[in-house]
């Protein structure tokens, strides 16, 4: 029997997490219907049972809402809305990738990776790692595959999971048995309304750990270091990890102090997982670093061009103008609450700032009031000629937007590779 057989669920949003699970929870033996607002979306889906899940006859074991839908904050989605008044439990993919390797009798550990930023560099470092020390492992989630389409592994297998806070808020069973909380910085308040809230969401990546568990925690913000002080009260190996608690590290893919907290991250990480100190330094020494994130994708006439587009706060963008002592800035876009307040200590590294996106007047304003020279130029294809040609003193043309992209772009990634055909990189 197939372990999802007699299971009936509703799939809601039928993009990269959405069909993924739709498509393997049919082949576990469950019954699924499946909706997306978008007609075309419903369209792809062909030879599923389309429909919405208010609509559905009979009972339904639980809805899988796609991690981008809300279910409270701002406005619940009427079929959240219907599941809640209807006790129809909302699930993640990840709480269903669980259940489905337990249910097949794989004993395989689960590793957590969360944090306002370097989520996905920490995932994809530790997979790196297992992959030198030959530990079998499938990594996904927030960050690659869908967390429902990776394979089953063995018993000595790892499943490495990135976890955004919007996913972590609808698992129900999934225990980690090494998990990280990297550090707090204010972002997606209007899901979650507050700070307080969104600090409850990543929260969960410990929750329904016990003593045979490890739970590792960066410090270097207060945030960080209370939820740090509530982990001290609970039944778990604890690891606190700092960006300050070892030089710097001098590995051309992770620059920064913040890479040194996302690498000290890996290593807890590794260790807890029983992985020997020479694979993690020759797994740390070989990691390639992960595209849009202090990426260098040009030089031209003495000019460094470093695509940062994942830096869509400016909590990320400070970590990036950190590395460098003096700098051009392409910056803009869709601000986050604060905008660009906690990017002072850094503005007198910044030659001048040339901005674009919807919010570009918002950091001018700022900028100004500052005396940080600046151009609104409002586009890419116009900030990275301009940028180019008054970089020559600093050597270095950063784009580290400190803000959304979908003002005008569909993601960062799309952004970041704009900027890199612009820079001159195909």
């Amino acid at each position: 029997m197939s372990i999802f057989s007699g299971k009936r669920y509703a799939v809601v949003g039928l993009g990269r997490a959405g069909l993924p699970a739709a498509e393997r929870l049919r082949e576990l033996g469950a019954e699924v219907f499946v909706w997306d607002d978008n007609a075309a979306s419903r369209e792809a889906a062909a030879g599923f049972n389309v429909a919405r899940p208010s609509k559905v006859k009979g009972r339904l074991d639980a809805l899988v809402l796609s991690p981008g839908i809300p279910h409270k904050l701002p406005k619940p989605h009427d079929e959240a809305k219907w599941a809640l008044a209807k006790g129809v439990p909302i699930l993640t993919d990840a709480e269903l990738l669980y259940q489905a390797v337990r249910g097949q009798g794989s004993h395989a550990r689960f590793a957590g990776i969360t944090g306002t930023n370097g989520k996905s560099t920490t995932t994809a470092l530790l997979a790196h790692i297992l992959d030198v020390a030959g530990v079998p492992n499938a990594a996904g989630a927030n960050l690659g595959p869908a967390a429902l389409s990776l394979p089953l592994l063995p018993d000595n297998g790892v499943y490495v999971l990135e976890m955004s806070s919007y996913m972590l808020e609808r698992i129900a069973t999934l225990r980690f048995d090494v998990a990280v909380m990297l550090n707090l910085s204010p972002d997606h308040l209007e899901r979650h309304g507050d700070m307080a809230g969104y600090a409850a969401a990543k929260r969960e990546i410990f929750a329904r750990q016990d003593e045979g568990c490890t739970a590792v925690i960066g410090i270097d913000d207060t945030e960080s270091r209370e939820m740090a002080a509530w982990l001290h009260t609970r039944d778990v190996k604890m690891v606190e990890i700092s960006g300050e608690d070892i030089p710097e590290l001098h590995v051309k893919a992770l620059p920064g102090k913040h890479n040194v907290q996302n690498t000290s991250a890996a290593t807890a990480l590794a260790r807890a997982l029983g992985v020997d100190w020479g694979a993690i330094a020759q797994g740390i020494a070989s990691f390639p670093g992960l595209p849009h994130r202090q990426q260098e994708v040009g030089l031209r006439a003495g000019v460094r061009f470093i695509n940062d587009s994942k830096a869509t706060n400016a909590d990320a963008t400070s970590r990036a103008m950190g590395c460098y002592e003096r700098f051009v800035w392409i910056a803009g876009g869709v601000a986050k609450a604060g905008g660009i307040d906690d990017l002072a200590p850094f503005f007198p590294r910044i030659e001048k700032a040339f901005l674009i996106g919807q919010d570009a007047e918002a950091f001018a304003h700022r900028l100004q009031e500052a005396g940080v020279a600046y151009e609104v130029v409002g586009t890419l294809e116009r900030a990275v000629p301009a940028a180019f040609a008054a970089a020559a003193a600093s050597g270095v043309v950063l784009f580290s937007p400190a803000a959304a992209s979908f003002d005008q772009f569909p993601n960062f990634q799309v952004r970041g590779e704009t900027f890199a055909a612009l820079a001159g990189v195909k």
